[in-house]
Order: structure tokens, then sequence, then C-alpha cells
């Protein structure tokens, strides 16, 4: 990689609410890559269709997916990426069904990695980069927010992405609460500065 150039960091917006509190929490931390010389790459979900994996079995063989929509695209978006930043509401304690599909058809990650042997696989699996999530609830659920935790770690080490920065900030709920919470929106800033710039620190290894 370019030493010289701008390390890309992709901002996946999991709500499927424009401008909703995560989406405004992920808003400050693409400040943060910004401030930090990084680029911010969004990717707000609700703008796509994407198609929930069917569980057929063909990325095992292939390496890629074959449902044909907007993950077609967004793959390239994925691998070229040298950090990742993850941003849901928590609905039910885990993330939003519109992040969990966007999840599942990351398969072709897992197929590349265990189920195509090593001199098979069509497409080189990503190099190591970090990663972040920030989750934003209300607050209040007996069973808080591991459910949403644990398939961003997963989908992470598929990846290559190490789980490196996560955020929650309970007490939000409606429109704009996140406004009433300055301090971790400047949080939120900071995770995509150090991001930015373990991103820019893996090109030297």
């Amino acid at each position: 990689m370019d030493a010289d150039r701008r390390p890309l960091v992709l901002c996946v917006a999991g709500s499927p609410r424009r401008q909703g509190n995560s989406s405004q929490l992920l808003d400050a931390c693409a400040e943060g890559i910004e401030v930090a010389g990084g680029v911010a790459d969004w990717l707000v979900l609700a703008d796509h269709t994407i198609k929930p994996c069917i569980n057929c079995g063909g990325c095992s063989s292939t390496g890629h997916c074959v449902l044909r929509d907007d993950m077609t695209a967004i793959y390239p978006r994925i691998d070229r990426a040298e950090a990742i930043v993850v941003a849901s509401p928590v609905y039910f304690a885990t993330v939003t069904a519109t992040l969990k599909g966007f999840y599942d058809r990351c398969q072709p990650y897992w197929a590349r990695r265990y189920a195509i042997r090593r001199e098979d696989r069509t497409t080189p699996v990503a190099t190591r980069r970090p990663g972040a999530l920030l989750l934003v609830g209300a607050g209040g659920d007996p069973y808080g927010h591991e459910a949403a935790v644990i398939p961003t770690r997963s989908v992470f080490a598929n990846l290559e992405v190490d789980y490196a920065e996560e955020l929650v900030v309970e007490g939000p709920d409606g429109f704009g609460d996140i406004a009433r919470y300055p301090d971790s929106l400047r949080a939120a800033q900071d995770i995509g500065w150090r991001v930015t710039e373990l991103a820019r620190t893996r090109r030297a290894l």
C-alpha cells in the first residue's frame, strides 16, 4: 500500500432509520477519521437492497455469493477498506435485522477461509485491519447488548478485522436524543481517530 495514501475506513450504518442516533454517532466517528487524515467511506445499509442469505452453499465452492443485488458492489468496498466501523441501534439486545442481513451475506469470507482449499481460492483473504462497534440503546433490557457484540465479533473475525474499539451508549431513545450525550459523541470521534491511526500503522507491518 502507498504510505502517503489516506487510510480508507468503511463506516457501516446499520440503522433502518436515516440520521437516527446511531448514525449520528457514526457521523461523529467519521469526523475523527477525517481529522486523523483518513477517508470515511459511508455505507448506509438502508439505502441498499440486500437479500437474505439463502444457505445454498454456493460460496463454499467458489468463494463468491450467488445472489445478485447491491452486495455485489459492496464486497469490493469491504475488501478495499483498511478499517471498518459499524454502528447500530440495539433492538431486543442485538443488532438490527438490516445489519444482521449484511452480516449473513459475509458468508463468502468464511468459505474462503475454511471451506475452500488454499490452492483453490479464487480471491485472497483480506489482510488484518482494525475494527470498531458503536451501539446505541435506550437501556433497560435485562439481556443487555451482548447479542449485538457477539455476531459483530464473529463477522469481524472472518473479515480479518481485529475488534479494537467498542462504544455502547445507553439512554438515547427518541430521534435526536444522542445530542444530549456530548461525551459519547466525543468518544466516537476519538474512536475514529484511533482506528485510522491503527490502519496507518498496519501499513508498516
